[in-house]
């Protein structure tokens, strides 16, 4: 059953989606994802975009979007097509390693990357799977589901997905730069 509540985010993250993806778009990045939480004045505009060719977004890729999200938003406003009643927080980041997987395309191109996906309905009696992702075949996705077996679901069954962070998906995802992150220096402890 679905809450009027639940009903009014959804519509409301749908028309976020619409305006938000032509501005990245834009600017040469693909959307990830836009999720809208939180209550009263605690709420997050979270939007997720990346590079279609390194899959990340640099913190000026950053710091761009926002402002263009801004920008839309306020005059959405100033026109009276308010799309988030009250005070709210805007997050742009890029998905990162363990990230959501959103669209059909995202699960053929981390197949043989471990994933968590979580069904709108059990599907033999689970409603969550863990496991190797395997690919897709039109609208469908298979994982390999850890101590089962390779299942095949429907894209449309799929209520959350996300990769699981492992030492092969850290290995296959390579910084943009490295600049910025700390050096750890190791003292040699003398052997007496």
């Amino acid at each position: 059953m679905t809450r009027l509540d639940d009903t009014n985010a959804l519509s409301a993250t749908k028309a976020l989606a619409a305006m938000i993806a032509p501005e990245a778009e834009a600017l040469g990045f693909a959307l990830v994802r836009v999720r809208l939480f939180g209550k009263g004045d605690e709420r997050t505009l979270q939007v997720m975009a990346e590079r279609p060719d390194t899959r990340q977004l640099t913190i000026d890729d950053c710091a761009d979007l926002s402002r263009r999200i801004s920008d839309q938003l306020d005059a959405a406003e100033a026109a009276g097509r308010d799309y988030i009643d009250g005070a709210y927080r805007l997050e742009v980041s890029s998905p990162g390693i363990d990230r959501p997987l959103t669209r059909l395309q995202d699960f053929e191109d981390w197949k043989g990357h471990e994933a968590r996906i979580h069904l709108t309905a059990p599907v033999d009696g689970r409603k969550q799977l863990t496991g190797d992702l395997v690919g897709t075949d039109g609208d469908r996705i298979t994982i390999d589901v850890r101590k089962h077996e390779a299942m095949t679901i429907g894209f449309d069954q799929v209520a959350d997905a996300k990769l699981l962070l492992t030492d092969r998906l850290i290995a296959a995802t390579v910084p943009l730069s490295q600049e910025g992150a700390e050096e750890e220096e190791f003292e040699e402890e003398d052997s007496q």
